[in-house]
Parts: structure tokens; sequence; C-alpha cells
């Protein structure tokens, strides 16, 4: 049979070429860059089509081109972040906290912030390195900067939001999109002006973005690696760095943590699908679960940690947090306590301090209550004082007579002894009697007081009763009689049956802000229990008498209590800000935050609402067409068998993942929350909104998505240009302001910009005259604005016309569930005010919080708009909130107010914006308190 077959002779080349040997294969040999059969099946499985096996490291194939485009769009977001980088300059927002965090660090003073430290740490680390002492205080904003490089400071969140663009760039190319859609990405992220503004101040926002958009590239790129060789050196550092990228997000801010469930949802996936691998053995799904257990929960914590220890190690010195960190902690901020005493007995001088609450000591000073008894105040002061001690002796119901603990047997506190406390520095009893707490006023709580004067010995309402609730395992003494840091106990008075006790009340300002302390008879036993902190020697105690002090706590000690500190004061941030908002608003862009007003300019905080929208609508697409598609596989279609369905279902599933953990948590918090808490979310959902665009475009020719694309970028651009005066605090127009309110409850702050641009050339701030009787009204802190007037009176003693107006943004707290946007009623006015009267100027305490105050400015008003004539002399109000006018008087002005022949009575109607509101308030006010003035002509 083999004598039948005929070999084939090589073919002839033509005449002109040369010979080719022949190949030595029978068949063409196998290219390694080649998927098998069976790995094409695989990869189309899992959504890859065919294609080549790709050696780039996290699955990047990135060509020369595309890193020279990267580098473009680089400069770009560098010259977006960093244009006028040093304007304002002065204090902007929570400028007021970070910066002044950055200084208690180069200080080296203790102090306790919700956020963890590592964002604050790069930013001090930039401001030490640039010469900064820490003199410079941050205290208010609009406060000018001086000797603090604030630009310095500035640059580091600004390097991080340009850092954040080539990161989206190259985790869609990882995730297999066009490099037309990351270039979109980039665009978008580039001119997103929320992103912008923030990236450009001294906040922690920029840094979180920046690490949870380099987690979840690294996470990519180890999925991309775990898809092609587990356990690989590849394999190893792809995940080693998602882990470290996990903790240095959570390190920024505690928001980090839904990055970390975004991670953990996806690696449980991952460890789902290969347990029902049959090919991993149980011994190798073993080591995928323990690789990934290390480097994603291990390394992540241990960076944490990290963070915290040099915390620790910078902040030695005592300072303004100390008050919210236990004693044994203090004991390592530079204020240790000598050693004490351990035996409490009669005539022991002796410090209290509440167990609970870390109020602090029990405390009494020369100053009485207001109403109640009007006897002197008992508080719990935080700090350690001359007014905290009291003398420990016996009660003297039933006439018993004072013990002499100076001559006779010494007498140790026992459980069950009756005991008199005397404050050393008044010479006054602890007393309590059936007359209400001046601020917890109910049934069951008794005021507690100083009572009593020299030599005076005291009744039975100085009588105490002491209950032993538990000693130190150490000590066994402890337990039985009162011993100094280790025994607790609880004081119960004698004639009423009530137990001393402290909780988070305040005193008002007639208290010194001090903590309320009561005598409750329904008395919650951790709020009833004390502990004695210093004894001082008793005249019976030999000179070597044991001694104690507090335990000096290791680092884990320490960083669990911070811990729960910070947790504590975290969730306690309920209190309303102006500008707080819900998460429902935010993907719809409802409103923004003002972060400052000052010389005719305006920083506010708004996000493109191109880019914004269009990723929202992104989202809520891709889930009615999975929804669609489910319902669609439950009637029997086979969508799913198609591999552009499974792999633009895995991209976009996993970034509507990442989108809903960093979104809808917000939803379950009471606290205080702002726009900016949206950043992590709106990151996610441009992604989204990029990987929509490469659905959508899959089946176009690639220039005909290109032009698409350029169209998109251009209307971003545009958009960004319309907004971006508000992100730099550029000079801006009335109009243009008016017109950029697109949606009514964008609160911009129009009335602070003049009508033309040529109306900034050469402003400078204005200088109060003071040679000229000057009016203030307004200007508290968290309260309305100020507005300065002065007297212009001329020789006849007419008003002229005023040729200038104030104008400012309300500032007012509004009130829990109103709508602060809604339109009052109004009749149709006309302000004016008459000349007012010259009265003192009375001063208001200032209370600091975190809210933009506006400084006034003068600007000439527009055509056919109102004047207001305020001259005045030299005069002083302040008021309440936008919530808190009161009627009586927006009746006197109603009365005051018409409606000039040929204005429309319909425009008044209309709400004028804060400005309108805010001399309507001046107005009311000056009318309450001067009603003599507007007989006046």
């Amino acid at each position: 049979m083999a004598a039948n077959v005929r070999v084939r002779r090589p073919a002839t080349p033509p005449p002109g070429l040369p010979h080719v040997a022949p190949s030595s294969h029978k068949y063409p040999p196998i290219r390694q860059d080649h998927l098998s059969a069976d790995e094409r099946r695989e990869a189309a499985s899992k959504g890859y089509g065919p294609g080549r096996r790709s050696h780039s490291p996290g699955g990047l194939s990135i060509t020369s081109g595309e890193w020279k485009l990267l580098a473009v769009v680089l400069l770009i977001a560098l010259g977006v972040r960093m244009f006028r980088i040093s304007k304002p300059d002065s204090v902007v927002f929570d400028e007021v906290h970070f910066g002044k965090f950055a200084a208690r660090y180069i200080k080296t003073r203790y102090f306790v912030d919700v956020h963890p430290p590592l964002a604050k740490l790069l930013i001090t680390a930039a401001a030490f390195i640039s010469g900064f002492n820490g003199d410079f205080d941050f205290k208010e904003i609009g406060k000018i900067f001086e000797n603090a490089p604030y630009v310095a400071m500035r640059m580091v969140p600004a390097t991080f939001g340009v850092a954040t663009i080539p990161i989206a760039y190259l985790t869609l190319r990882a995730l297999d999109c066009r490099a037309t859609t990351a270039l979109l990405a980039s665009i978008f992220l580039t001119f997103e002006n929320g992103l912008v503004t923030q990236s450009r101040h001294i906040l922690l926002d920029s840094p979180l973005v920046f690490f949870t958009a380099l987690t979840v590239f690294f996470f990519v790129g180890f999925s991309n690696e775990d898809k092609k060789e587990p356990f690989t050196n590849q394999w190893w550092t792809w995940l080693a760095l998602t882990g470290l990228s996990l903790g240095a997000v959570v390190s920024c801010k505690w928001v980090g943590l839904f990055t970390i469930a975004t991670v953990g949802v996806c690696t449980m996936l991952q460890l789902w699908l290969l347990l029902g691998d049959l090919r991993v053995s149980p011994r190798m799904w073993a080591r995928h679960f323990f690789a990934r257990a290390v480097c994603l929960i291990l390394i992540p914590v241990l960076f944490y940690m990290i963070m915290f220890q040099l915390h620790f190690l910078i902040l030695g010195s005592s300072g303004e947090g100390d008050a919210f960190m236990s004693s044994e902690f203090r004991q390592t901020l530079g204020r240790g306590m000598e050693d004490t005493y351990a035996d409490v007995a009669l005539g022991s001088d002796i410090t209290i301090r509440h167990l609970n609450t870390q109020g602090g000591y029990l405390h009494s000073h020369s100053h009485n209550y207001p109403g109640g008894s009007g006897q002197q105040q008992v508080t719990l002061y935080p700090h350690r004082d001359d007014n905290n001690l009291w003398r420990v002796l016996n009660a003297t119901v039933n006439n018993y007579e004072q013990y002499d603990y100076e001559h006779e047997p010494i007498v140790y506190i026992d459980h069950g002894s009756h005991i008199k406390l005397r404050h050393l520095v008044t010479d006054r009893g602890l007393h309590s009697h059936e007359v209400r707490p001046p601020v917890s006023d109910v049934d069951f709580q008794n005021e507690v007081s100083a009572y009593g004067m020299p030599g005076f010995i005291g009744d039975i309402n100085d009588d105490w009763v002491v209950e032993i609730e538990k000693g130190d395992s150490s000590d066994k003494e402890s337990g039985k009689r009162l011993r100094t840091l280790r025994t607790h106990f609880k004081l119960r008075h004698l004639n009423t049956g009530c137990y001393l006790f402290s909780h988070k009340v305040k005193l008002p300002e007639w208290g010194f802000d001090q903590q309320e302390v009561t005598c409750n008879k329904n008395a919650v036993k951790e709020n009833s229990l004390w502990y004695v902190e210093t004894a001082t020697k008793h005249p019976q105690l030999s000179a070597d008498a044991p001694k104690v002090n507090y335990k000096i706590p290791g680092f884990l000690s320490k960083f669990w209590e911070l811990q729960q500190v910070m947790w504590t004061t975290n969730a306690g941030l309920t209190d309303r800000h102006m500008y707080d908002s819900r998460p429902l608003t935010w993907p719809r862009l409802r409103r923004g935050i003002n972060f400052w007003v000052k010389d005719h300019r305006q920083i506010y905080l708004i996000g493109n609402p191109f880019v914004w929208w269009s990723s929202t609508a992104s989202v809520i697409t891709y889930m009615i067409v999975r929804g669609f598609l489910l319902l669609r596989a439950k009637r029997g279609y086979r969508d799913f068998d198609n591999t552009k369905v499974v792999k633009y279902d895995s991209l976009c599933g996993f970034l509507f993942v990442g989108y809903c953990m960093h979104y809808f948590p917000f939803f379950l918090m009471g606290r205080q929350l702002f726009l900016h808490h949206y950043f992590p979310a709106l990151y996610f959902a441009i992604l989204l909104n990029c990987a929509v665009f490469d659905l959508a475009t899959s089946t176009l020719r690639p220039k005909i998505r290109l032009q698409i694309a350029a169209v998109l970028m251009i209307i971003a651009v545009i958009t960004y240009s319309k907004f971006s005066s508000l992100a730099y605090g550029n000079p801006w127009t009335k109009q243009k302001c008016s017109n950029a309110q697109w949606v009514k409850t964008w609160d911009f702050a129009c009335n602070e910009f003049f009508d033309d641009y040529s109306q900034y050339s050469g402003v400078t701030v204005p200088t109060l005259n003071r040679s000229t009787p000057m009016a203030t009204i307004g200007g508290e802190p968290g309260g309305r604005a100020a507005i300065v007037v002065e007297d212009k009176l001329g020789e006849d003693g007419v008003v002229p016309p005023e040729d200038e107006q104030s104008t400012a943004v309300p500032i007012g707290v509004p009130e829990p569930g109103r709508d602060v946007f809604a339109k009052d009623e109004q009749k149709e006015i006309k302000s004016q005010m008459r000349i007012l009267q010259d009265v003192p100027v009375n001063n208001v305490d200032e209370k600091e919080i975190s809210a933009v105050t506006f400084e006034p400015t003068r600007a000439t008003p527009e055509e056919g708009k109102e004047e207001v004539k305020v001259p005045a002399g030299g005069m002083s109000a302040t008021g309440g909130s936008e919530g808190q006018a009161r009627p009586e008087v927006i009746g006197i002005l109603e009365k005051e107010i018409e409606v000039e022949p040929g204005e429309n009575a319909e425009d008044h109607r209309k709400s004028h914006g804060p400005l309108d509101h805010e001399e309507a308030i001046a107005d009311q006010v000056a009318h309450e308190l001067y009603p003599e003035a507007r007989d006046v002509e």
C-alpha cells in the first residue's frame, strides 16, 4: 500500500525569485501567543472574545501613542487643578479644620478628629517642608493667610486630584474598554467642577477619591492576572498593592470602608466561582483564600494601625483633644499625674471623677444657679483645678458630732459609710434637695448644689451614703473600702434616695458650658458611677503609705480607645448645617455648598451638570437594562450566551456594585452629610457612564465613535467653563450668575457679583472709615451676614439716595423639616428705612462653627431694582436665622412698605434670592429695636 503513495514535490518558484527551502515541519508550528480551542471556549464563557494571550502586566496593553495621549491629558488636568491655586489667599470652608490640624501636628499638641490621620499627615508634611511653624490658627473662614505655606498645603490634594485622571484611564483600559472610552472618562473627570473645587483646597476628599481609584485599578489588574495564571510574581504584586491601597483609602476617611466592602464583595464572588470549579482542588482553593485574607485584610489593618502609631508619636503633648480621652490616655500626653495615696479616710482631701461620660471632675465654683434654689453651682469640669477638691467628713444626721480625724484613729470609707463632701475653696457642702434642676427639669431629677457657710456643720441634705459597686481585681481591698483609682462607687442621697448623677448635657453660658450634675431617682447605673482620682496625705497615714497611679496604656489600648472616641464623635454630628444635604438629592445635583464669599467673588461647590446628570442616567439605564435581561432570561431567552452581553454585564456590574457600595450606606446615617460625600460614588458613576458609551458605540466605526466622544467632551468642557468662576473664585457678573442657576435650589450669591467685568479692575477690599459713625446689623457666626451702614446725612438733614447697596447671602441654620427653598408670600413692597438714632454698640459673644460667614461688599445697583436707603449712626443689632423672623416685625415692615407706580407687583411676589431677604431682616431688626426712627424725616 505504501508503494501506491505518491509524494508531491515542492512547487517550482517562478522565474526570478529565489528558491525557498521547504519547511522541516509537516505542519506549521503552534504559535505561543494564540489561544487553544479550549482556552477560547473558556474565555468566551467569561465574556472575552477570541484573541491572543496578553503578557502585559495586569491585562494592560497600552500603545506608545496612548502614553503620549495620556501625557497630554495629564498636562491639561495639571493646568485645570493648579490654575490660580494661590487664590483666594484666605481660609476657605473646612480649611478651618484641616489647616488647624496641620498646625497641631507641627506643635505636637494632641487633638481629636473624626477622620483617620493619613491625608492630614500628608498635608502636614508639605507644610513642614515649606517651613510652617504652626502659628497661624486657621480660625475662621475668610481670614487672610499670614506666615502659612497654604499654596504648598493646597497642592497636596491638587496633586492627588491630577493623579486620579490617568488612574481612571488605565482602569478602563484594564477593563478591556477602548482607548476612546478611557479618554472620555479622563476628560469627564478633568472637567468635573465639583472635583476641581474640592481638590484645590486643604481638604481630605481628593486623597480619598485618589486612593479609591487606585484601589479599583490594582484590583482590576489583580483580577486580570488571576484569570491568566494565579500565584505568579505579578499576581502577588497586584494583590499586595491592592491591600496597601485599601489601607491607604481607609486611613484617609472611614468612607474607605465602602471601598473595602466593594473589593470584599468581588473577592467573595471570585472565591465562590473557584469553589464551583471542579478543576480547582480544595488545597488550591485554600491557598486562594488565605492569600486574599492576608493581602486584603491583614495588610490594610496593619497599614491603618501604622498611621495611628505615627499619629501618637507626633502628638506627644497635651492639647485641646485631652478632654475626649481617658485619664490613662492623658498620662501619655505630657500631663502625667504624680503618685497619689491609695487609702481614702475621713479627713482625706480628694478629687472625684465621673466614670462614664468622661465629662471630668466633680466641681464647684463661686457662682450660683440663676433659678431653682439659687445656691452655688455644682458641675463637671474636664480640667484639673483647685475647685475640684473636696474633703471627706462624717455625716452629722441626728446631731452626730464631727469626727476629729486629726487625732482620733483613722476611719476608712467602707461600703455603706455615711459621709459629707466639703468643697475646700468655698467651704460649702455637697447638697441636694427636692428642687428641680435648671436644665433637666423633670420630676425624678433633683438639683445638686453647694450649700452652707464657714462654721456651719450642715444639715441632713448634705449627707450621702457610699455604695461600692466594684473594685480592681488586682487590689482585693478596693472591693471592700474606698481606694483611689481602684474603686467604682455610687453616692446615694440619704434623705431623698436619689443618686449623684451626670450625663452629656451642658449648662448654658451662666454655667460656663460645663456638664450638668443632678441627683437622679431613676439613675442609669453607668452614669451614676464615680471614682477617686487623687487623695492627699491623711494626717494619720505614715510617710511610706501605699501610693497608686494610672496604668500607662500601650499602643493597642490607645488605638482602640481613640477608635471608640472617633466613632462616638462622628455619630454625634447630628446638628443641622446650612449646607448639609441628604443622599437622595446628590445624584440630581439639587444643591451645592458655599465655600467662600468675599470681594465680590464666590467659591461654590457644584458639579458639572452634564457629567453629573449623564452619569446618573447611566446608572439608571444599567438598572433598567439589567432587570429587563433578567426577565428575558426567566422567559427562556439566552441573552447571556452572547459574549458581548457577558462582557459588558461583568464590566458594568462591577462598576455598579462599586457605586452602590459608596452611595447607599449613607441612607443609614443620621449624622451631617454634604455633597462631597458623594464623590467616591460619583467616580464609579462616571466610569459606568463611559462603559455604557463603550457598549452603545461598539458597533460603530472607530472614526464615528471618536467623533461622538469628541462632541461629548466639548459639551463637558463648555459646561465646565460656564461654572468655572465658582470653582476658582474668579470675577463674574450678576447676569451670568443668574443665567447659570439652572436649578432653583442652586443658591449662588449672585448679588455679590458686579454688573460688569470692568468694575473688577482695580477693585480693593472696602475699608471702613472709622471717623464716620457706623452701624452693624447681624454678623454673628452662623447667623445672618453683617450689614454695615454709614451716617451720610447732609447739612440739611435729608437723606440722599444711596448709589450703592450692601449684598450678602443669608446665613442661618434651617429649621428641621422646613423647606428652606419655599417661597413666602409677600405683599407688594418697597423697602425704605428712615434715620436711626445713635446707640451704644453691644458686644456679642461669638460661637465658632464650621459655616461660611459673608463680609459686606458694595456694588452698584441694577437699574429698575430696589434701592435700600440706610443712613444711620453707630448702632449694632443681632438677630436669628432665616426661620426665626418675628411675625409682628414683619407686619411693621408690610405697613411701612408700598409699591411705587409703574412697578409690577407680581415681581415683588417672586423670591429675589438671599439679598432681598437679608435686607428685609435688617429692616425688621432696626424697626424692632428703634421704632422712634421711623417717624424721623
